[in-house]
C-alpha cells in the first residue's frame, strides 16, 4: 500500500472547510461518548482529531504509513503492531474508501482486532440529501435530511483517491453494513449522516463480549 497524497493535500485552505470542522465534531462525540482510556486513530490527516481530543483529556495514538504525516505508528493498517484489544476505541474517519473495497474489509477486520470496546468510522456516502433547518419558538431548530428524488446509482470511477462509496452502483448501503459486519465480530450501534455535511456517514460498531 503506497500513500495517495502528500502533506500538502491538508492545508487549511482547501481542506479544512466549515462542514469537515461539523464533521470534527460528530468524530469527537461519538469517541468521547464511549469513555475510552486509549484510542488509535488510522490515517490521522493534517492531525486535528489527535489535538482536540487531546485538549479534552483523551489519549489518542496515530497509525498511518507516511511517515512525512508524522504518526506515531508508522505501519500498515492490515498488520498493526499492536496486541488484540491493545485499544479501548479505534477509529478511521473518510478512510477506508482509500483501499479497494475488499482490502477495506480486511483492514476493517485488523482494527476490530485491537479494539477493546468499539471501532468507530465514517465514510462517504454518494446519495444525494438536502439539508433542511426549521427553527420552531419553544422548541428550537429542527434538522432533517431530505433525500433526492430516487436516480439510478450512479458508476463509481476511482478518481486517484477514492476506490469506492456508499450508494454508488454496487455499493448499497445494506450491502456495506452487511458485509462489515461479517467480517468481524462486531455488531452496529449506531449509523448517520452528518447534518452539515450529508456526504460523510458514521458508523460506530461494539464488539461482542
Amino acid at each position: 500500500m503506497h500513500k495517495q497524497v502528500d502533506k500538502s493535500h491538508y492545508e487549511f485552505g482547501k481542506y479544512v472547510h466549515k462542514q469537515r470542522w461539523a464533521s470534527m465534531w460528530h468524530q469527537l462525540d461519538e469517541v468521547i461518548n464511549l469513555n475510552p482510556e486509549r484510542v488509535l486513530e488510522i490515517g490521522p490527516g493534517p492531525g486535528l482529531f489527535k489535538a482536540v481530543i487531546g485538549a479534552m483529556g483523551v489519549n489518542v495514538e496515530t497509525l498511518d504509513i507516511d511517515p512525512e504525516l508524522e504518526p506515531d505508528h508508522v505501519a500498515s493498517v492490515f498488520d498493526m503492531p499492536f496486541e488484540d484489544s491493545a485499544f479501548s476505541v479505534v477509529c478511521a474517519f473518510q478512510m477506508l474508501e482509500h483501499l479497494p473495497y475488499e482490502k477495506s474489509l480486511e483492514a476493517f477486520g485488523e482494527m476490530v482486532r485491537v479494539a477493546g470496546k468499539a471501532v468507530v468510522i465514517s465514510l462517504p456516502d454518494a446519495a444525494t440529501r438536502w439539508p433542511v433547518s426549521i427553527y420552531i419558538p419553544k422548541i428550537g431548530a429542527v434538522k432533517f435530511l431530505i433525500p433526492r428524488p430516487h436516480l439510478r446509482a450512479r458508476k463509481h470511477e476511482f478518481d486517484g483517491e477514492h476506490y469506492w462509496e456508499i450508494n454508488k452502483a454496487g455499493y448499497s448501503l445494506e450491502r456495506i453494513t452487511s458485509e462489515f459486519l461479517s467480517s468481524a465480530q462486531v455488531r452496529l450501534a449506531n449509523t448517520f449522516r452528518v447534518h452539515e455535511n450529508p456526504y460523510h456517514r458514521f458508523f460506530v460498531f461494539e464488539k461482542f463480549e
